[in-house]
């Protein structure tokens, strides 16, 4: 099937924004984050990134790639306008029951002999799927999370985009966004302020989000017990994908899991490290 023709924006001249500039940024960004913008996006691009070309006193798209291909900053700022943050709390709740059922007593067996417990939520946008990692594992028993709060505990949250980092950080959602959260956690483990609600502070303690580029090195020495990706590679071609999960499979300490989003699957390399355990969940095995 042939690739859609490329239209210019409704009232934008093709010396604006036309389909040269759109295929040297959609040639950047997959260079810079992996992410294989289909010529559908063409429009997308365009309301995305035009105010950019503006504040860049760029006039044209065209003199906005020459200024992005040369400053890094800049082109930073590409990459975080193009990338989708769309999460919510709780989603793909069928990872939450595995999360609970299987690794909570796995990760608590582990607290119990005093080992240390990393987790890590790749590609964690604004931080609704790490804080509800953190609740499914404290759940609603106060006295029992104790455990988790007195033990060498992390769960790391990485994202590529500057303002999904911040809003993580922030732990500050519209009131209604929590519910999905089970009401127990959602009790015990948030406090409503106005029409907002804010994770509890004990319980922003035990994650550190931190700006990544899942294409590029990854400083963490330590192997994980748990890694969640979801949603994340579907905007990669297949050949990142591969690469990608073999990355995440080195990273799992044996016996360790990765959960992917439901349209994901492990394919190439990875699998011969990596047998299913529940629907888009990968156990790493012993090889």
């Amino acid at each position: 099937m042939n690739a859609p023709a490329f239209q210019s924006p409704p009232g934008v001249s093709s010396q604006i924004y036309g389909e040269a500039d759109f295929e040297a940024i959609r040639a950047i960004i997959h260079r810079e984050a992996g992410i294989a913008l289909e010529r559908s996006k063409a429009m997308l691009v365009y309301s995305r990134l035009a105010p950019l070309v503006r504040s860049s006193n760029s006039a044209t798209f065209a003199n906005y790639i020459k200024l992005i291909e040369s400053d890094a900053t800049e082109r930073h700022q590409t990459v975080c306008a193009l990338t989708t943050n769309h999460t919510f709390f709780y989603r793909e709740a069928h990872h939450f029951d595995h999360l609970r059922d299987v690794s909570r007593p796995m990760l608590m067996s582990q607290i119990a002999h005093g080992d240390p417990v990393r987790i890590w939520s790749a590609g964690s946008s604004s931080g609704e799927e790490g804080y509800s990692i953190l609740m499914t594992l404290l759940g609603p028993d106060k006295a029992d999370a104790r455990r988790i709060f007195n033990s060498d505990f992390l769960m790391l949250g990485t994202d590529l985009a500057d303002h999904a980092v911040a809003g993580a950080r922030a732990a500050r959602y519209a009131a209604n966004a929590v519910d999905p959260v089970p009401e127990a956690l959602r009790n015990l483990w948030t406090e409503r302020d106005g029409n907002a609600v804010q994770i509890k502070q004990e319980v922003r303690d035990l994650a550190k989000f931190l700006p990544l580029n899942l294409l590029g090195p990854w400083p963490m020495k330590r192997q994980f017990d748990i890694i969640f990706c979801r949603n994340v590679m579907i905007y990669f071609d297949q050949p990142t994908k591969e690469r990608l999960v073999a990355r995440f499979a080195e990273a799992l300490r044996p016996g360790g899991f990765l959960y992917i989003g439901h349209s994901e699957r492990v394919t190439g390399q990875a699998s011969a490290m990596l047998e299913p355990a529940g629907n888009t969940i990968y156990v790493r095995g012993t090889k």
